[in-house]
């Protein structure tokens, strides 16, 4: 096991990929899976709990302070997290796991541990981003790092704030999960001189920039893709509302501004041409419908204007069907709304406290309460009924907040210190 402090201007490529590269369709290798959508393609899955939950297969401990969701890709996970075991310090490391039983294979610093505000606040929170035989991942501090996916060797580093002129919109640090998209990798420094930029995965040189003006910084969220009549638009949000912007060469097609509030955290959803986005402390979702004038311009159209009933803070939003599911704000009272409506269709409250960090998978949601609780419930437009809850272990010292994942019929969640590993696969009776 190697574990520690190790590790201590290239042509741009012009190649631009059509499609992603980041992992096979088995794999979870980056926030909300490879698709960004935290709906699991997993089928065959329990459809109740026994009362005192799954079967835990695994444990892994001394992933320290975090909340970051673990990134999974082949035979390993990856996570990022401060004060881990094995080390001399109380750094923020990010750390490779064995998928098989969750022991340690390597860890590699990549800074100071965060350490600002109340100390609920503190921690790692940007999930990692896997792509082949390089893993990414993003400090609160505004740091970019590429590292050897087999070995955690740093390949090269960029700082959002001091090499791209970054800023967030918030005092709470950078949370994004960094997007790779064919040959480049994109992401948000946020603000007035480079609110997106695009650069060389394999070198951290910039291909592009992006500036909307009068932004005011980051917010948490990650980029999406979209493709609107044949032109590739990257999704964002950030402090100031949700924006478009063109693929192939950064250009800003569109943006939604709104009113400021105190951070600006889900990942919008994307449907064909359609974009849900959504924020918390009272403010809301909205939906747009994108089009495109056949010269790779893109604008867009109201559907209906930021709702405050679809508000969500940070748990963020599932699309399952027609519907959208998420935490009412942060309430700890799931809802259920009509898509092109946003009309809340039921609004109940879950048998945990706290806001709701959610994923989907088989039919079923699956909804991490910030107190601890974890709750299956069927993804349904006609009721909310729980079918499964239990406290996981561990949790209570600090919120819950990291999203859960669904990968080959487990159920992966993450409690600051722990990782935990359940057997959710449904199987014949007697198996």
């Amino acid at each position: 096991m190697q574990d520690g402090r190790f590790f201590v201007k290239a042509l741009l490529t012009t190649a631009w990929f059509a499609m992603p590269s980041l992992a096979d369709a088995g794999d979870w290798p980056t926030f909300r899976g490879a698709d960004r959508t935290a709906v699991s393609q997993e089928s065959g899955l329990l459809q109740a709990w026994p009362a005192d939950g799954p079967l835990l297969a695994w444990k892994s401990e001394g992933t320290g302070r975090g909340y970051t969701s673990p990134a999974i890709a082949g035979d390993r996970i990856y996570l990022v997290g401060d004060g881990i075991t094995g080390v001399d310090d109380a750094d923020e490391y990010l750390m490779c796991l064995s998928r098989a039983d969750g022991s340690r294979l390597w860890a590699t610093r990549t800074g100071p541990a965060w350490q600002e505000g109340s100390p609920t606040w503190q921690s790692s929170r940007s999930t990692p981003t896997v792509d082949g035989d390089r893993v990414y991942a993003l400090t609160a501090q505004g740091t970019l790092i590429c590292c050897e996916s087999s070995t955690g060797k740093e390949v090269w580093r960029k700082d959002l704030k001091s090499d791209f002129g970054g800023k967030k919109a918030d005092g709470w640090g950078y949370s994004e999960s960094p997007l790779i998209d064919g040959d480049w990798l994109v992401c948000t420094p946020g603000g007035e001189q480079s609110t997106m930029v695009a650069l060389n995965k394999e070198t951290g040189e910039t291909v592009w920039t992006t500036v909307r003006e009068g932004d005011r910084g980051a917010g948490h969220a990650s980029i999406v893709i979209s493709e609107v009549g044949g032109t590739r638009v990257y999704v964002q949000t950030t402090g100031s509302g949700a924006l478009g912007v063109r693929a192939s060469d950064g250009k800003l097609l569109w943006s939604y501004p709104i009113d400021r509030t105190t951070a600006v955290i889900p990942t919008p959803i994307v449907r064909d041409d359609l974009v849900f986005f959504a924020a918390g402390y009272k403010r809301g979702g909205a939906l747009l419908r994108q089009k495109e004038d056949g010269q790779g311009n893109v604008a867009i159209e109201e559907i209906y204007p930021v709702t405050p009933e679809l508000a969500n803070k940070h748990g963020g939003v599932v699309l399952v069907g027609d519907h959208l599911f998420a935490d009412s704000d942060d309430a700890g009272i799931p809802y259920c709304a009509n898509l092109m409506t946003g009309d809340v269709v039921w609004k109940k409250r879950g048998s945990g406290r706290g806001s709701i960090a959610i994923a989907a998978a088989d039919g079923c949601l699956y909804l991490h309460f910030a107190d601890g609780t974890m709750v299956l419930a069927p993804a349904s437009a006609d009721d909310y009924v729980e079918t499964g809850s239990f406290k996981v272990p561990g949790s209570g010292e600090r919120p819950s907040w990291a999203h859960p994942v669904i990968l080959d019929g487990k159920l992966y969640l993450r409690e600051n210190n722990v990782l935990l590993c359940y057997d959710i696969q449904a199987r014949p009776e007697g198996q």
